[in-house]
C-alpha cells in the first residue's frame, strides 16, 4: 500500500482504539485493518488466558486470521499478567511491527494498560503478606463494601474505579495506603501531570468509542451477554472448574462473567434443589457486572484528555473512525 510507518524516540508511531465493553472496538479495527497495514496488539486482560473465549467475547479463529493479531492466548488461566508485562510486551511489539512497515493498531479496554503505556509505572510498595492478611481478615467479618468504603476515604480516586466486591483491587489498594501512607492512586498519577491538558501528539492517535446514550450500550450489553449464554458460556466454565487447579480469586476466574458464573455452579455443587438460582438469575448478575465495568471504563477514559471521542452509538460512528484515522496518517491535524 506503499504507506510505511517510522519509529520516533519514545513510542512508535502508533493508532489506539479504547472504549467500554460492546461499543463496537472489534468490527472498527477488522475496518481499519481493511484499509491500511495494520497489526492488532490487544489491550486487555482477559484475552491474554487461552480457554477463556466465549466470556471475553475473544474474536474468532476468522477475525484473527484477518489481520495479525498479538497478546491474545498468551497465559494459561492459572498465571497471572501485569500491566508491567503489558507495557514491555507492547513496546516490544510496537517495534517489531513498525520494522515490518506496518501501523501497531492498540485495541482493548484495560485502560490501565493504556494509561501505563503513555504515562509510564510508578514504583509501588513491595506486597506485605501480614498486612494483606490484615485486610482479608477484616473483610472475611464486615464484608468487601465495608471495605471498599474505608478505601473511599483514603483513596477515593482508586474506589470510583472499583466495584465494592472488587476484593484482589481493593485489598490491593488498602495495602499500598496501609504501608506507604499514599494513595495508590498517587502512585498511578505522578508521571501523567503532562496529560492534565489535552496535546496533540503526531506520533500517536487515541479514538474513544463512547456512546452518547448510555441505553443504547446497556441494550448491547445485555444482548452479548444472551449471546455468549446461548454459545455455551456457562459449559466454558464448567471445564475451567473441572481442571481442579482453578480457584474463584485467580485474576483470570475474577474477570466479569466468570465470576457469577462460578458462583452459579458453584451454588448448584452445594446447596439443595429449593436454593439452586434460575439461569435468569446468573443472567441479571453477569448483566449488572459487565454494565458496572463499562461505567468504570468510562471513567477511565474521561481522564484521558488526548483521547480523539467518537459517539459509537452515531449512525456514522464507524466512517468518523476511518476519517480520524486517514487524518493521522497523513500527517494532517
Amino acid at each position: 500500500m506503499g504507506v510505511r510507518f517510522q519509529l520516533n524516540s519514545d513510542l512508535p508511531h502508533h493508532l489506539a482504539l479504547a472504549g467500554p465493553t460492546a461499543s463496537g472496538k472489534t468490527a472498527a479495527a477488522l475496518a481499519l485493518a481493511q484499509a491500511w497495514p495494520v497489526e492488532i496488539i490487544s489491550v486487555d486482560s482477559a484475552l491474554v488466558y487461552r480457554g477463556m473465549d466465549i466470556g471475553t467475547a475473544k474474536p474468532t479463529a476468522a477475525e484473527l486470521a484477518a489481520v495479525p493479531h498479538h497478546l491474545i492466548n498468551i497465559r494459561d488461566p492459572l498465571q497471572a499478567y501485569s500491566a508491567a508485562e503489558f507495557v514491555a510486551d507492547a513496546r516490544r511489539l510496537m517495534t517489531d511491527i513498525t520494522a515490518r512497515g506496518k501501523l501497531p493498531l492498540l485495541v482493548g479496554g484495560t485502560m490501565l494498560y493504556f494509561k501505563a503505556l503513555r504515562d509510564g509505572l510508578d514504583d509501588m510498595p513491595r506486597a506485605d503478606p501480614a498486612i494483606r492478611a490484615d485486610i482479608e481478615a477484616r473483610a472475611a467479618r464486615v464484608g468487601w463494601p465495608a471495605l471498599h468504603a474505608e478505601l473511599a476515604q483514603v483513596d477515593p480516586v482508586t474506589a470510583a474505579r472499583l466495584a465494592p466486591a472488587d476484593s484482589q483491587r481493593i485489598s490491593r489498594a488498602l495495602e499500598v495506603y496501609h504501608i506507604s501512607g499514599q494513595p495508590l492512586s498517587s502512585f498511578q498519577t505522578r508521571q501523567s501531570g503532562q496529560n492534565d491538558a489535552p496535546i496533540h501528539d503526531p506520533d500517536s492517535l487515541l479514538i474513544s468509542l463512547e456512546p452518547q446514550d448510555r441505553a443504547w450500550l446497556h441494550q448491547r450489553i445485555a444482548q452479548r451477554f444472551d449471546a455468549m449464554l446461548a454459545a455455551g458460556f456457562l459449559d466454558e466454565v464448567k471445564a475451567l472448574r473441572a481442571r481442579g487447579d482453578l480457584h474463584p480469586d485467580l485474576p483470570s476466574m475474577r474477570c466479569v462473567g466468570y465470576r457469577q458464573a462460578w458462583e452459579y455452579l458453584n451454588a448448584h455443587e452445594t446447596r439443595g434443589l429449593a436454593g439452586v438460582p434460575h439461569m435468569s438469575e446468573l443472567r441479571d448478575k453477569g448483566i449488572f457486572a459487565t454494565r458496572q465495568l463499562a461505567k468504570r471504563q468510562i471513567t477511565w477514559l474521561r481522564a484521558m484528555p488526548q483521547r480523539q471521542v467518537v459517539a459509537c452509538d452515531a449512525p456514522d460512528a464507524l466512517e468518523q473512525v476511518l476519517a480520524l484515522t486517514k487524518r493521522f496518517i497523513e500527517g494532517r491535524p
